[in-house]
């Protein structure tokens, strides 16, 4: 009864003024805590988005406090709390509730963020890049996908004793492959041109549209609780439909997407015709049982063909800097690494299943590049690393999982450091050893065939 009471001696203009000023000082902390931390990292030669997702762990429930969702149940930072309540001049017991209150907004920011990353992973997919080595790149993609997604599923299950669904999720989230990551270290070194090069990005593309198929599937069903045959079939079927009719728009569709494009004058017009397609592809997935996710992707791989192609990169590309990064951080913000603390006996399970996981990781993603065939020589070795680096697209993934309520703590804890170790180790390994080791000429792809998934990123 005391809440309510407070809540309603509060004048209307403080009321505003405290919702302001929490919702001015989560965006002020997201993006300080991203920023110092994106920028060490980048000086350490890896991926941004480990900064952002370190930042949100910081800042979050399993740091300051001063970033905390709703549904982790952690006690606001008593400093953030006395801040506003003497700015906005309000009870201080009245801050929490505003704050709970008000944390939609933000989460609404952060799904946009992550909708407008995985549009933007379908628009860079270059399909033809799969030309020269579509077979082989098919083989890998395959073997890295199911290897590590059987092992790690079954393994949570038999030896860990995991609920099905939970135990599913975390499989799949080994299937992904970081393209961004591994095309930086083969571009350094002199080896994206190359036959190895040219498989693993192929196959890291398959690997995300396998895998984001799969995670579709996977929480759709965690959303009914079931794991009965014929949901997963008709979930499955419909997936597997809607890329594949995606994959067709994306060859036919682009001439209307054009022209539609086209006749928009008024300034943004490529930036808001995208933002539709990818706002009608969301809706039709979500309305046939899918993850919004996929939709976003799928709509991506349609205007990946378009004209306009590199305009709507170029336009997407600032959304997703901003808004993706809001939803790395509250992903960390949201990650309680308590159950972790090796020193807490309850938590060493936690741990032990995180070392199963990344072992799982690297060994499935490993093994894939001896799936390669074919005559001409290839270093398998270097294929495999390459396709270790979870990176950007394993928090995706494990954002899907945290959002949807599919992990416990201590499987959503294992997982962030499945992708992290992954993350750090794999450019290591290419670097030591592909270091002083010039790739042969009779080893390059001819230039026609080459795809440099970096060429026009900004």
């Amino acid at each position: 009864m005391l809440l309510p009471t407070l809540l309603s001696e509060i004048s209307s203009h403080d009321f505003e003024a405290a919702e302001t000023l929490i919702g001015i000082l989560r965006f002020v902390l997201i993006f300080i805590g991203a920023r110092v931390l994106s920028e060490i990292l980048v000086r350490l030669e890896l991926p941004t988005i480990l900064g952002e997702l370190l930042a949100g762990v910081v800042v979050g429930a399993s740091g300051l406090h001063l970033l905390v969702p709703p549904e982790t149940q952690v006690q606001l930072s008593g400093a953030f709390t006395d801040v506003i309540a003497k700015l906005a001049h309000v009870p201080a017991d009245a801050v929490p509730s505003l704050y709970n209150d008000s944390f939609g907004a933000l989460q609404s920011v952060a799904t946009l963020g992550l909708y407008s990353l995985l549009f933007l992973t379908g628009l860079e997919s270059e399909l033809d890049e799969l030309m020269a080595v579509g077979k082989q790149a098919f083989s890998v993609a395959v073997v890295g996908v199911v290897l590590p997604f059987a092992l790690g599923t079954f393994g949570l299950m038999t030896i860990f004793h995991v609920d099905a669904i939970p135990a599913i999720f975390a499989g799949a989230s080994m299937t992904a492959t970081s393209i961004g990551i591994t095309a930086s270290v083969f571009g350094e070194l002199g080896y994206l041109r190359t036959r190895e090069g040219q498989i693993v990005i192929g196959a890291a593309v398959l690997d995300d549209i396998l895998g984001i198929v799969i995670l579709a599937v996977v929480v759709s069903l965690g959303a009914g609780g079931s794991l009965n045959i014929t949901p997963i079939i008709q979930l499955v079927v419909a997936a597997v439909l809607f890329v594949v009719v995606a994959l067709i728009l994306s060859r036919r569709a682009a001439p209307a997407f054009d022209w539609v494009i086209d006749q928009l004058n008024a300034p943004g017009s490529k930036l808001v015709g995208a933002y539709l397609l990818m706002g009608a592809s969301c809706f039709t997935a979500t309305a046939i049982g899918l993850e919004a996710a996929l939709g976003a992707f799928a709509a991506g791989l349609i205007a990946s063909t378009s004209k306009h192609h590199r305009e709507i990169q170029a336009a997407v590309t600032p959304i997703v800097g901003l808004f993706a990064t809001v939803f790395f951080v509250l992903v960390g913000a949201g990650m309680d690494l308590s159950v972790i603390n090796p020193s807490v006996p309850a938590a060493r399970s936690a741990l032990i299943i995180a070392g199963f996981l990344f072992i799982v990781a690297i060994v499935g993603k490993v093994a894939a590049g001896w799936a390669v065939f074919g005559k001409q020589p290839t270093n398998h070795l270097v294929v495999g690393l390459g396709m270790m680096p979870r990176g950007e697209v394993g928090l995706i993934f494990l954002g899907l999982g945290t959002a949807s309520g599919l992990l416990g703590p201590g499987l959503e804890a294992a997982v962030l450091l499945m992708v992290i170790g992954t993350t750090f180790l794999a450019p290591v390994l290419l670097r030591l050893v592909l270091k002083g080791k010039p790739p042969e000429d009779g080893n390059r792809v001819p230039d026609e065939f080459v795809a440099d998934p970096l060429a026009g990123s900004s």
